[in-house]
């Protein structure tokens, strides 16, 4: 992968936004809302859908301009085969339906993850809808689809090595960061994981490592604009401070404020 021109958390301060440029988000807590109703798993991931469809419409209002949604794990493949199907299935119908609405609003559709796995006509739907968005810049939509952050790091590595076999005694951060599957987009600046659990379950692991994170117990498909609100609240109370003192950073948005009213 080509270098986006990001820099690196860990080696220079970000600019910080009231808004979150970028969001990501663990999905979770479709099956428990389908059990409190006493309806099938699947009917949870099925309305799931409707809450990624109203989260992008409240990203793109609010002025996000990055959003990547975890949407099946590289483990995920552990559960029972009949709901692992279904989730394959309702990949490829969502695609199929929302792919024509999301290119009308400008958005860009990127998949993250090893692709391998999946069947031919899953693959065939992501690259066409992939194509299809491509030119788009108004917003920026990632789905981690069979992902893993420790997948992520280590095809990182194996593609640095490839190119320059000779020089992994060597290699830097920004090489390496190139390589990554997120490397076209800033680092996330918020996290949100649904459904009370609170760890990052091996998503975006390189990417998150500044980020500030925010676990709510709703549960996915009942998270809505409230609750993307709430999270952004939490998100400008927080002093992002990069590994200064609080005084550097008071010191530094004095200094900023005072060079935007010169």
């Amino acid at each position: 992968m080509a270098d986006s021109g990001f820099s690196s958390s860990t080696r220079a301060v970000p600019a910080v936004s009231g808004v979150p440029r970028h969001i990501a988000v663990i999905m979770d807590g479709n099956g428990r809302w389908a059990r409190k109703r006493f309806l099938p798993r699947v009917a949870g991931h099925s309305r799931g859908v409707e809450s990624v469809r109203a989260t992008i419409k409240s990203c793109m209002a609010r002025g996000v301009e990055y959003l990547t949604l975890f949407a099946f794990s590289s483990e995920n493949w552990r559960r029972p085969a009949d709901e692992v199907s279904f989730l394959m299935q309702l990949f490829i119908k969502s695609l199929e339906k929302e792919v024509g609405r999301m290119h009308q609003n400008g958005i860009r559709l990127r998949i993250i993850g090893d692709l391998s796995r999946f069947d031919t006509e899953l693959v065939r739907v992501i690259e066409s809808a992939e194509a299809l968005t491509a030119a788009n810049t108004r917003f920026n939509l990632t789905i981690a689809a069979n992902y893993g952050g420790r997948w992520d790091i280590l095809q990182a590595v194996q593609r640095a090595a490839a190119k320059n076999p000779e020089g992994m005694q060597g290699l830097t951060e920004d090489v390496l960061a190139a390589e990554l599957s997120m490397a076209f987009a800033p680092e996330p600046d918020l996290f949100i994981r649904t459904g009370g659990e609170q760890r990052i379950s091996n998503f975006l692991l390189w990417q998150l490592a500044y980020t500030e994170l925010f676990f709510t117990d709703t549960l996915w498909p009942d998270f809505d604009e409230k609750a993307l609100d709430l999270a952004i609240a939490s998100y400008k109370g927080r002093e992002r401070r990069f590994g200064r003192t609080s005084e550097q950073v008071q010191a530094a948005a004095a200094g900023a404020n005072a060079g935007n009213h010169a």
